[in-house]
């Protein structure tokens, strides 16, 4: 099943013909040993990716119940979280908290921007949190946050820290074993399949450290039957249980996703996309075509940009997608302002390359001067 568009949206991404293959495979029974053994491999892949020595949870749904699942089995109605915000999708943590009567505080600092450390650590002195929320790359700015700064000084005041990798998991490090700093570490992760994994929508991924775990225990009852890891676990220790029907054919895809992702190298992985990033921004740049995240601050995953004057969004968007790129509009108060493009998963050096071309067309078929070689030589030097 070939790829008939170019999708360069922040998810979901291009798939490869092998991932389609293993979903069209036959669908077996939930408890079939096939996809026992399906499920086992891929909740070892999963805690490879994570280096996590909690538990790994991989159920059906999208990367919004991974959010819900986070919070709702760590922080009891009437405690208190702090969301840092760099986005659209980081604010999401306010409304989901207070569904469950969790009190929230949040920082959010200027779209493009990150959090100061400094307004962080005045609040997190001020107040008692039982977590921090962090995204680690926000889908609608670009931002990439600042784990080497922001763990260590969660975990000074025994707050959880709970990373959102929606759009960062297996093109970012999220390593959960990594010391910050005197033993801080991150204790929940979450995601979705359908980014930087490479798999269609329909899985949430997250792994809980010993001290979410713990905090689970603490809690007598949850709000919540389907998001309760309470009543996973027995399911993720032996998948011949049953709980819930799994998706049986995105497992399989999931597998095969994981099994590029590992032959690749985690590590080769997080340098091609940091590569890939800095390359399309260096060449779209030459078009006028402005990051609203400073480099310093940079995902390597995907890029919002701010159109120079005149560019209709629409038609600009539009011409593309009538040669076979797609790419996202912005968001909030950026909408029609600004496009992102995502850069993420297995997308191509080659295929970037190519839409770095496109974009130049479409700008130039609304009077916009673009020098395409220019362009593409820019994103050759920096690949």
């Amino acid at each position: 099943m070939p790829n008939k568009e170019m999708l360069l949206i922040p998810g979901p991404t291009p798939v490869l013909d092998e991932i389609y293959a293993a979903l069209a495979s036959e669908t077996y029974a939930h408890t079939d040993p096939r996809v026992v053994t399906a499920t086992l491999e891929s909740l070892q892949m999963a805690r490879q990716m994570f280096n996590t020595d909690g538990e790994v949870f991989i159920v059906a749904g999208s990367g919004t119940l991974a959010m819900e699942m986070a919070i709702v089995n760590t922080v009891a109605a009437g405690e208190k979280i702090l969301v840092l915000t760099h986005g659209f999708f980081g604010d999401r943590f306010i409304k989901l908290a207070e569904s469950f009567g969790i009190a929230v505080d949040s920082i959010a600092p200027p779209w493009g921007q990150r959090v100061d450390p400094k307004e962080v650590a005045a609040k997190l002195a001020a107040n008692t949190y039982k977590a921090v929320t962090v995204t680690h790359v926000d889908t609608s700015t670009g931002v990439l946050a600042d784990l080497e700064t922001l763990v260590p000084l969660v975990k000074r005041y025994n707050a959880l820290f709970i990373l959102d990798g929606v759009c960062a998991t297996a093109a970012v490090a999220e390593d959960m074993q990594h010391d910050y700093g005197s033993g801080a570490k991150i204790d929940v992760v979450l995601t979705g399949s359908q980014k930087a994994i490479g798999v269609p929508p329909g899985l949430a991924i997250i792994a809980f450290g010993p001290q979410a775990l713990a905090a689970r225990a603490q809690l007598p009852r949850i709000p919540a039957y389907y998001a309760d890891i309470n009543n996973w676990l027995p399911i993720m220790k032996d998948p011949s249980k049953y709980f819930a029907t799994p998706a049986v054919n995105m497992l399989y895809a999931y597998r095969r996703a994981m099994q590029i992702v590992l032959a690749e190298g985690l590590e080769k992985r997080y340098a091609r996309h940091l590569r890939l990033g800095q390359a399309i921004r260096a060449a779209l740049a030459t078009y006028g075509l402005r990051p609203l995240a400073e480099e310093s601050v940079a995902a390597p995953t995907l890029t919002c940009l701010q159109y120079p004057e005149g560019i209709v969004d629409l038609e600009f968007r539009k011409f593309l997608a009538g040669r076979g790129v797609v790419v996202a509009g912005a968001l909030a108060s950026l909408a029609g302002k600004a496009f992102r493009i995502g850069h993420m998963g297995n997308v191509t050096a080659a295929e970037l390359r190519q839409a770095v071309g496109l974009i130049g067309e479409a700008l130039a078929a609304q009077g916009r001067k673009a020098d395409i070689a220019a362009a593409q030589a820019k994103f050759d030097a920096n690949i």
